[in-house]
């Protein structure tokens, strides 16, 4: 065995909030060796990714302090280490692929200045050599068009290309120890497969050791060598990996390992008022080049696509990253500017303007893919919950609007005690758990729901299933839920659209896509997600 890189000793966090005092990590201890892959493995909330931005010293100071405890790499001590010795070490010893991609890309900078800075900085390479490397990163981590996409900005790339882009600056100075926080979240099954090989690839070939933070346990069995059970801030059960699933200890690993969403779509009525549809509808982005900025092509984000939804039902909207899944949800509720027929509740709004479309808003709304970036790191979640019950004048005074926002706050698993709190006290999941009650308190007809599970663990993804269900029953929701979990998908959609470059494939039922697919590139998507994935020295095999 080799010597530990990273050693972590009774590492103790707590978050400051006024005079309150929130203990996130509480007495985690853990070490990795070169060569090795650890995964951390927990609910929400348990700590994981506070642990994490600990060994790097990234947590927001002063709100985040180390009460207690140790972290060393290579021997060297992190937590009150001068910001020259970090500089040293982040980026270059240790790097870090962060849970959400928009928030740690500059949306000012182009993707290939980003990836370029990495190796000009901690490698001095000449820039027209860092600019070739950034290239044929993307090419490793699967980004189509590497070339082009060099120039595009965070803003012009999907969730999915966000997080690739993210792994490739990661990757780029070949560090010793890659901090991979949920490293496959918004990317699509096939991609995952992709980018596995390659960690593996980088691994055997540099030694390179892995600290996983995934709430995917399918992942988990099959990539690294141990295991790290958290549950409210503490290690619950730790061990080799084929050991602990195949005879865990703790009941809480026991929950983590039987929990997956599960269940069918509600009964749907066919006969249901239309909520909204679209007819041919398209968006093409212009692609500018030269000094006067002319325009040159278009990129067809989405090609004449038709789909209808109705109230109390949801329809599914999958494919791979990029293929215009959350272009064609922002054209619909006129987020985007598109081409075609759109008509809400009966009425045409594709001629629509901002102040046309206002007093549609409340009836319907969204659920981001980016949770941390759509909320406001200066409003309470409290202030987050009830602007939109202000701006639509629900609730005759704040008591009531507080009641409301504990209301909804229950109702996604959270607590009411928590709407006080700020967005970066919470876990990824929190976060997106805040997002979905953020659209729920208005009691819209249609959400569209972008990814709403992918920064969930299975646990909490299984609960939100069963929410949404509950709320579609309740109260009629029509849903437009966009994902590339196919599982989760399954559970709660009626019919499924399957889109590959802006264009339907394939459409239909959702019980008929998935248990008879037609076209070759629906087959591929429903064996990647539902055939057992083995990771063997670093090769997906399905």
């Amino acid at each position: 065995m080799n010597p530990p890189f990273l050693q972590v000793r009774d590492l103790a966090v707590s978050f400051r909030s006024g005079e309150r005092e929130h203990v996130a990590v509480d007495g985690v201890s853990f070490e990795i060796a070169k060569g090795e892959t650890l995964a951390l493995v927990g609910e929400s909330g348990s700590g994981k990714s506070v642990s994490a931005l600990s060994i790097l010293q990234l947590l927001p100071y002063p709100a985040a302090r180390h009460s207690r405890g140790s972290i060393l790499v290579e021997g060297r001590e992190m937590i009150g280490a001068p910001e020259r010795d970090l500089r040293r070490v982040r980026g270059n010893r240790v790097a870090m692929i962060f849970q959400e991609p928009m928030t740690s890309l500059n949306p000012l900078h182009t993707i290939g200045r980003q990836i370029a800075e990495v190796l000009i900085l901690h490698r001095a390479v000449a820039k027209p050599e860092a600019w070739k490397r950034a290239q044929t990163l993307l090419e490793m981590v699967g980004l189509s068009d590497a070339a082009r996409r060099l120039k595009a900005f965070p803003h012009e790339l999907s969730g999915g290309q966000r997080q690739r882009v993210m792994i490739a600056m990661a990757l780029a100075n070949e560090p010793d120890l890659l901090i991979a926080d949920e490293p496959t979240t918004a990317v699509d099954v096939t991609i995952q497969a992709q980018i596995l090989k390659l960690l593996g690839e980088m691994q055997r070939r540099n030694g390179m050791a892995v600290l996983l933070i995934t709430h995917d346990l399918n992942i988990v069995r099959h990539v690294s060598n141990r295991v790290c059970v958290m549950k409210d801030g503490k290690i619950v059960e730790t061990g080799e990996t084929a050991a602990l699933f195949a005879a865990p200890k703790h009941p809480y690993t026991q929950m983590l390992l039987a929990a997956e969403p599960k269940g069918n779509p509600l009964k749907s009525d066919f006969s249901s008022p239309v909520i909204i549809e679209c007819s041919d509808l398209k968006v093409h982005f212009p692609i500018k080049a030269g000094v006067f900025r002319s325009t040159v092509g278009y990129v067809k984000a989405v090609d004449g696509v038709t789909i209808t939804v109705r109230e109390g039902h949801t329809v599914g909207i999958v494919g791979e990253s990029g293929s215009g899944k959350t272009t064609l949800g922002f054209a619909l509720l006129r987020l985007v500017k598109s081409m075609g027929r759109i008509a809400f509740e009966g009425t045409p709004i594709e001629a629509h303007g901002f102040r046309e479309m206002r007093p549609l808003r409340r009836r319907m709304q969204v659920v981001f893919q980016d949770p941390f970036s759509s909320l406001s790191p200066r409003l309470s979640v409290y202030e987050i919950i009830a602007e939109g019950l202000e701006v639509h004048r629900i609730g005759k005074d704040e008591a009531e609007r507080r009641a409301l926002v504990a209301q909804v706050l229950e109702e996604v698993g959270l607590n009411a005690t928590m709407q006080d709190r700020y967005p970066h006290e919470f876990s990824g999941g929190q976060r997106q758990r805040i997002s979905i009650a953020r659209a729920l308190v208005l009691k819209p007809r249609l959400v569209m729901l972008d990814e709403p599970t992918s920064a969930l663990d299975m646990s909490v993804q299984a609960q939100i299933i069963d929410l949404l269900r509950s709320l579609q029953d309740r109260y009629r929701l029509a849903y437009l839920f966009i994902s590339h979990d196919l599982r989760v998908v399954r559970a709660l959609s009626h019919d499924v659209v399957v889109l590959k470059d802006g264009v339907v494939v394939e459409q239909g039922p959702s019980a008929e896509v998935f248990d008879n697919p037609k076209t070759a590139y629906t087959r591929a998507l429903m064996a990647a997600a539902f055939e057992l994935r083995a990771v063997e020295g670093g090769v997906v095999k399905t």
